[in-house]
């Protein structure tokens, strides 16, 4: 493979027609902080323009594919709107818009996108993967869509583009509960599609199928994602709309501050519903 542009939370690697980007953080467990959000619509948008691009593999490095989101990251960047006036909530809309428009820029790429996950893939991580065309997962995987034990209505993805992929119960009983579920019932419930014994073994079999789509006539593959993706889109971007008007009015709360600081505390958090 051939390396390309040096990213802060990416490395893109070239073979061929097949593009693989790998999640590195910098955040530990390769957490989605700033410079995530910040590059990632950037590089899908290049990814989407180059001819020589006709599929894309993510992976994550070292031994998750992500954590999620960069709690010490983004709390340090006023992630959460500070107090309760107008300017702070609108500020706040703006910043998860722009986070939502990332993992939105992956699910409208006109190239079809495979994930290869292993270890842990959590909230946003989540999120990430519902974007994605084609799921594959080690055996040592787990998912959980985890926003709801920090104080936090999921707000990137997961809520909006899950129903299309698992049934309604599941996805109820994962937002609702946080639980965490190994790969053998994510590749039950239709989350993943095949469950393989090794990191190693999951990265190549997505890149076998990224070889064989990039194979296919590029022109009708795109044609292929964009009449699957028509019918849903408008229902997705109508949740990210409403999610992301929720959030900006409840987000802010003493149970965020609780989750938070449970997190970085290391104990159980204790709500109270304020």
């Amino acid at each position: 493979m051939t390396a390309d542009h040096a990213w802060k939370a990416f490395t893109v690697e070239r073979m061929d027609h097949v593009a693989q980007v790998t999640l590195i953080g910098p955040g530990k467990g390769n957490a989605m902080g700033p410079d995530c959000w910040a590059e990632m619509p950037v590089l899908f948008a290049a990814l989407d323009a180059d001819p020589e691009v006709r599929a894309i593999v993510i992976v994550g490095s070292g031994s998750q594919f992500t954590f999620g989101l960069d709690l010490s990251a983004m709390k340090n960047n006023d992630a959460a709107p500070q107090g309760g006036l107008a300017r702070a909530r609108t500020e706040f809309l703006t910043k998860l818009q722009r986070m939502q428009a990332a993992i939105t820029a992956v699910a409208e790429c006109r190239k079809p996108v495979i994930a290869a996950v292993h270890g842990w893939c959590i909230g946003g991580g989540v999120d990430l993967i519902s974007a994605v065309d084609i799921r594959y997962a080690s055996a040592d995987a787990t998912f959980s869509v985890r926003e709801v034990k920090v104080a936090m209505v999921a707000d990137l993805g997961s809520l909006a583009r899950l129903p299309a992929i698992i049934a309604d119960g599941h996805l109820r009983e994962l937002a609702l509960t946080g639980k965490n579920i190994d790969a053998a019932r994510a590749e039950r419930i239709g989350l993943v599609n095949d469950v393989f014994d090794t990191p190693e073994a999951t990265l190549a079999a997505a890149h076998a199928t990224a070889k064989e789509i990039a194979e296919n006539p590029p022109l009708v593959v795109q044609g292929i994602k964009n009449v699957l993706d028509h019918s849903r889109s408008a229902g997705v971007h109508d949740s990210l709309r409403y999610v992301a008007a929720w959030n900006s009015a409840f987000l802010p709360s003493l149970d965020l501050q609780e989750a938070v600081s449970a997190v970085f505390q290391k104990r159980p958090p204790v709500f109270r519903g304020e």
